[in-house]
């Protein structure tokens, strides 16, 4: 049985939006976007115009926290859905028309964190990080976790990264209170990452694109600001102390832009992460978009969503 919090949906208790994540329409503003949020997770069919609670077909009697969402990245044809929720995951085959659940057993974890394989299509594979539980690993798209915890020494996993060229390299990084562990067999086994600033919660994480050839981290920490690293994690040199001198709550990297999140500011770099400009203050979360050329949505603190 999947826990759940109080009933939020129709009172006055302060949402969050933890995670938004955008696939493109077939025409202009017929995108399919989610939103997790402490009220449960929510829908748009309008590329976030308008939004709808999605968990409806689960008649549920209390409202279930979603904390993270996916989508395929065949989301076109597949049309499959996953969230994080307080005790394991939900899945959706009909983009979020209708959802089934996947308890993980008692007792239940948190499941904070989701990624999903690069080559989904073909591997099936998903993780998912907990909050006190470490790692679960799935290899038949969705239907059965296993958890994958050898040689992760911090089972308080905050936030995961997964390798553009997974099929390849099968490399995972695992945010932690404690730092950063990584995995280059697929999540099977972890090994610990130094940071210069030693043990520091890392709450989120991210690749470059071109990651096979360039090796570049990023990671966004609690109280350190942010670190790069250009060699798969072996070394690291803060970016923009003055601009960004505290916690790093997301980072989002495409082929020529990188968006972090920072308290409740955005900024932007263009080039690699040499200079910053600020973008927009009172955001509590940015989208994760599907596809190249899917606008980012941002989720406000006053529980609004918009356009950045």
């Amino acid at each position: 049985m999947m826990s759940a919090e109080p009933n939020v949906k129709n009172n006055a208790m302060e949402e969050i939006i933890y995670r938004i994540a955008c696939a493109p329409g077939t025409t202009p503003g017929t995108g399919i976007c989610f939103a997790a949020k402490t009220s449960g997770l929510f829908r748009s069919t309008d590329s976030g115009q308008i939004w709808a609670y999605a968990l409806d077909s689960l008649n549920l009697e209390t409202a279930l926290p979603a904390l993270d969402v996916v989508l395929s990245p065949d989301f076109a044809n597949d049309k499959m859905v996953f969230a994080g929720v307080p005790g394991g995951i939900l899945y959706s085959f009909d983009r979020g028309e209708t959802w089934q659940v996947v308890p993980f057993g008692s007792p239940p974890p948190v499941v904070c964190a989701l990624v999903i394989s690069p080559n989904y299509v073909q591997d099936g594979i998903l993780l998912a990080g907990t909050m006190e539980d470490g790692v679960f690993r799935c290899a038949n798209r969705g239907q059965d976790w296993h958890s994958w915890n050898f040689g992760l020494l911090d089972l308080n996993v905050l936030c995961l990264a997964i390798s553009p060229n997974f099929a390849a390299d099968e490399t995972l990084f695992a945010g932690t209170e404690s730092g950063i562990f990584c995995s280059t067999n697929g999540g099977r086994a972890w090994k610990e990452i130094n940071l210069p600033i030693g043990y520091e919660p890392v709450i989120s994480l991210a690749l470059s694109p071109a990651y096979a050839q360039d090796k570049t981290l990023l990671a966004g920490t609690e109280t350190q600001g942010l670190y790069q690293s250009t060699d798969g994690g072996k070394q690291w040199m803060r970016l923009a102390a003055a601009q960004i001198p505290t916690a790093v709550n997301q980072i989002i990297c495409s082929p020529d832009n990188i968006l972090i999140l920072s308290q409740d500011e955005v900024f932007q770099s263009k080039d690699n992460g040499a200079s910053w400009q600020q973008l927009n203050t009172g955001v509590l979360t940015l989208s994760t978009p599907t596809a190249a050329g899917v606008p980012v949505l941002a989720g406000m603190d006053n529980g609004d969503i918009s356009s950045l």
